[in-house]
């Protein structure tokens, strides 16, 4: 398959549009407490608010065990126009703590799962057992995920983060789908492409998302050089830095050659910051204010590369010719 899958079917790249990388509809977990995002009518007004500002295409990156809902995800889809790549994986370790279903499994088991939710479509929520209820899209569809997670911790990658960047490398093999990484802090990046490397990942298919959260330029181009896209998804952290500080560095890395590389979201991901659940800055703040700012400090054509050829081609999916027992994910 050469395709980018959304969770209303296959697109080809064209197809995709001007795309928020990284994104969360729903997401449950106990590291945010008091900050679920659960609310189907409220999430869907959210993504409507993306959808109006220009943007067409997201990532949903929550992934396994996280209050993922795919088939509240597909309608959202269906209902505002808005099209949505969704995540499989697991985040990092104290996202689920112990005596979570999820963190006990071994590496084969996990790759399964994910292998399951890419080409055969996810549950309608996660859950320990093999048989459990499918994920329906609006017209009886399976609501299957078009990108793997895997998340580290601060300068950390403990046992089960490695089972997990095992596992994805076992699921990516089989389909060529695009991986992200969650980097604490931005921290650990080339470490993690020598893991994924080691299990038949190239940093040709990985993105590196938060690595804006460490914005260094210097380290930027030399990832981007190293051939990974780099998930900028800081705007309106202003207790950090400003958004002049990430607009300076994209600019920067852009200008060292690396402008084939950038990825931009927002990784809004709290109850407390989406509009629809009373907080802000809201999804719609990357396409209202940060936008117009990237345009004016870089101009038009980085912009599209940033929103439209870079994501297109990193939510590709390629099967490795090379690869023994890869397979289409057509099946």
């Amino acid at each position: 398959m050469t395709a980018i899958r959304t969770v209303l079917g296959d697109l080809p790249a064209a197809g995709l549009g001007r795309t928020d990388y990284h994104e969360h509809l729903f997401q449950v977990s106990p590291l945010l407490p008091g900050e679920e995002l659960d609310d189907e009518e409220r999430s869907g007004a959210e993504a409507a608010s993306l959808r109006a500002c220009g943007v067409e295409a997201m990532v949903d990156a929550t992934p396994q065990g996280l209050g993922r809902d795919p088939a509240a995800v597909a309608r959202i889809s269906e209902r505002t126009g808005l099209r949505v790549v969704m995540t499989t994986g697991a985040h990092r370790f104290e996202h689920y703590g112990e005596g979570h279903w999820l963190t006990g499994l071994s590496a084969e088991a996990l790759g399964e799962r994910f292998l399951r939710d890419l080409l055969h479509g996810a549950p309608e929520a996660d859950g320990p057992g093999e048989d459990l209820p499918a994920a329906r899209g609006p017209g009886g569809e399976p609501v299957r995920a078009g990108v793997l997670k895997a998340g580290i911790g601060y300068w950390s990658i403990g046992p089960f983060e490695r089972r997990v960047i095992e596992a994805v490398g076992a699921a990516h093999r089989r389909t060529g789908a695009p991986v992200m990484v969650h980097l604490e802090h931005g921290s650990a990046a080339f470490e993690v492409l020598a893991a994924l490397d080691a299990e038949g990942v190239p940093a040709a298919r990985v993105a590196l998302a938060h690595i804006d959260r460490n914005p260094d330029p210097g380290l930027h181009a030399e990832l981007a050089a190293a051939g990974a896209y780099l998930g900028y998804d800081g705007p309106a952290r202003h207790r950090e830095w400003p958004d002049s500080v990430l607009l300076d560095c994209l600019a920067e890395v852009a200008g060292r050659g690396g402008g084939d590389r950038l990825l931009l979201g927002g990784d809004v991901a709290r109850r407390s910051r989406y509009r629809a659940y009373g907080g802000m800055p809201g999804l719609a703040y990357l396409g209202e204010r940060f936008l117009p700012r990237l345009r004016e400090r870089t101009g038009a054509e980085l912009e599209h590369a940033v929103l439209v050829a870079n994501p297109a081609a990193w939510l590709t999916w390629r099967v490795p010719e090379e690869v023994p027992g890869a397979q289409s994910a057509a099946k």
